[in-house]
């Protein structure tokens, strides 16, 4: 399960293009374990008990049947809205079957599976999910173009495998990159930054929250705290059950509100401001991949007109809730939306900030602006 899952919304195509964590806001409340929120996180398909079972007869069907939907499918998508290719899919698959097979028997099963062997199909197959359930959500995944994360419930980023659920962006690849800017850029310039407070605005499911509390937590003896804040209720119920599956509950607080509105009693106060927000262009919505645009949540994508709302609202939030020396880290849409930024924060900010840069992502793209408060 640790390997790293290159899926369709990780590589390639308008997905790779428009970046985006999850949702983005806040209000007042503080560290919602998963049982205080009205949402109910759901465990990925991997960590489920092995609670239900079929023949292998009857799971060779199923796999043959799913191939061969996979298979169906060819460079259609591609040529539609570059999304994923059988290749691809068969990938999923592959993953879908380890995912669902307990792991002691798992290699001998899917060996039995692809080699085709018909010697003890009777012989009874351990599964996390029903086998119907697997071939609906198989459908799903072809003929509805659900997200592949969503199907399975988890992404691998970095060193983590997280949670995620409909109502819950899909954190990408690129966004990794927040964490080697908090080690590289703030942490080497200012060590002390280290002990103090951080804030991942728009946690989604936590991913920047919970690994840039394990890069504090290497860094001091006496290492600082992370808030993860999220307007959506999905959102903060995910990201709290990330943190308490990573046991961080003392180095992480999720709360619910609208950006810096969580955040009043730490104003001022912050080391680092972190965020991966809206930030596509309403208009470029409808032109999504279907499993970004039809399944992902809009609160987590349009940026609004011109894609910079959020991006503007943050520059003007850090310049107040940083404490002098103070570091932030912000995604954007591109070099456009990069250069906009700058030119914003040096024009409508002066003197606020010092040591502003823009940082392309692993595909040359320019994608973050970063600095530091004066």
């Amino acid at each position: 399960m640790m390997k790293l899952r290159l899926s369709g919304l990780r590589s390639g195509g308008v997905c790779a293009t428009f970046r985006r964590p999850i949702s983005h806001c806040y209000s007042n409340s503080i560290s919602p374990s998963p049982s205080s929120v009205e949402v109910k996180p759901k465990t990925p398909l991997y960590q489920r008990p092995p609670s239900f079972s079929a023949s292998l007869s009857k799971l060779t069907q199923w796999h043959k049947w799913a191939k061969n939907l996979a298979s169906s499918v060819g460079s259609s998508f591609v040529h539609l809205d570059n999304g994923p290719d059988s290749t691809l899919l068969s990938r999923e698959l592959n993953w879908l079957l380890e995912d669902s097979l307990e792991l002691q028997n798992r290699s001998v099963i899917i060996s039995q599976l692809k080699s085709g062997n018909n010697e003890n199909v009777d012989v009874s197959v351990a599964l996390r999910a029903p086998l119907e359930q697997l071939y609906r959500v198989w459908k799903q995944r072809i003929e509805e173009r659900r997200p592949f994360q969503y199907i399975v419930g988890c992404e691998h980023w970095r060193d983590l495998v997280l949670s995620v659920q409909e109502g819950v962006l899909i954190p990408r690849p690129e966004t990794e990159m927040i964490i080697d800017l908090v080690e590289d850029v703030a942490l080497k310039n200012s060590p002390e930054l280290a002990q103090s407070f951080w804030v991942d605005l728009g946690t989604g499911c936590g991913a920047i929250a919970i690994a840039t509390a394990r890069t504090l937590a290497t860094r001091d003896h006496v290492h600082g705290r992370v808030i993860a804040t999220d307007l959506s209720p999905v959102a903060v119920a995910v990201a709290a059950f990330n943190v308490q599956r990573y046991g961080l509950q003392d180095m992480v607080e999720v709360r619910k509100g609208s950006w810096f509105e969580p955040l009043k009693d730490i104003r001022g106060k912050l080391g680092g401001v972190l965020s991966n927000p809206p930030y596509i262009p309403s208009g470029d919505i409808p032109g999504l991949q279907p499993e970004v645009g039809q399944h992902e949540p809009k609160l987590a994508l349009d940026g609004g007109i011109s894609g910079a709302n959020d991006l503007l609202h943050l520059i003007d939030g850090a310049a107040f809730m940083l404490k002098p020396g103070g570091f932030f880290a912000f995604e954007t849409n591109g070099e456009k939306q990069c250069k906009f930024l700058v030119d914003y924060i040096e024009n409508e900010k002066p003197g606020s900030f010092c040591n502003i840069n823009i940082v392309s992502d692993f595909a040359g793209i320019q994608r973050f602006v970063v600095g530091f408060h004066q």
